[in-house]
């Protein structure tokens, strides 16, 4: 995706996630993430945190060690903002291109992607991702080595969408034909990739 496009489909996303956050009820709030240890609050608000200043940001990594995952998980659990407050932030970041230091821009797309799944999947809401997104999303965390190392830890693997032009993983590989939005979550590493079917018998 050129860069333009990226940012509006970011735009567009946390815009049609305020709206969505709204309407939960209190209970919605504190139902557990595809995140692990992570409730949908929690989610949520370590989505507006892609705001920080570098000086905040630094600090937080300080605090925690230099640790990526901790320093994330704190920074969502010190934040106290309340829901009007999440979405009002997630509202007033649609038009900036603002990112975390050393990331790339496709980064942003794949945390609004991501996330919101994160925060749909347990609670029964559907919310399919633009395909041209995803595929974009997919090429990034396939050839990521940190925080996520796909190709590490899906070896031998070759996926293929059913709903798009998409394919990675080696020609010999264990073949996995699913839809994108399904593939983003497996290199994600929200959910396993299926089992192989079963052989045809004789």
């Amino acid at each position: 995706m050129e860069s333009d496009a990226i940012w509006r489909t970011v735009d567009e996303q946390r815009g049609q996630l305020a709206d969505l956050l709204d309407t939960f009820e209190p209970h919605q709030w504190s139902t557990p993430s595809l995140c692990t240890a992570w409730t949908v609050r929690d989610v949520a608000v370590h989505l507006t945190h892609s705001q920080v200043s570098s000086k905040d940001a630094a600090l937080a990594a300080l605090k925690s060690g230099f640790r990526f995952d901790t320093m994330i998980r704190r920074m969502a659990l010190a934040d106290k903002a309340s829901p009007h407050d999440i979405t009002t932030r997630l509202r007033a970041m649609v038009g900036s291109r603002k990112r975390p230091p050393m990331t790339k821009e496709v980064d942003p797309l794949m945390d609004i992607l991501v996330h919101t799944q994160d925060i749909c999947v347990p609670l029964g809401i559907d919310r399919p991702m633009p395909i041209d997104a995803a595929i974009a999303v997919a090429q990034r965390l396939w050839h990521m080595k940190f925080p996520l190392n796909p190709q590490r830890d899906l070896p031998g693997y070759r996926f293929v969408a059913t709903d798009a032009d998409f394919a990675v993983g080696p020609q010999w590989g264990g073949l996995r034909e699913l839809p994108m939005r399904d593939i983003v979550m497996i290199l994600a590493r929200r959910r396993n990739a299926p089992d192989a079917p079963d052989a045809p018998e004789d």
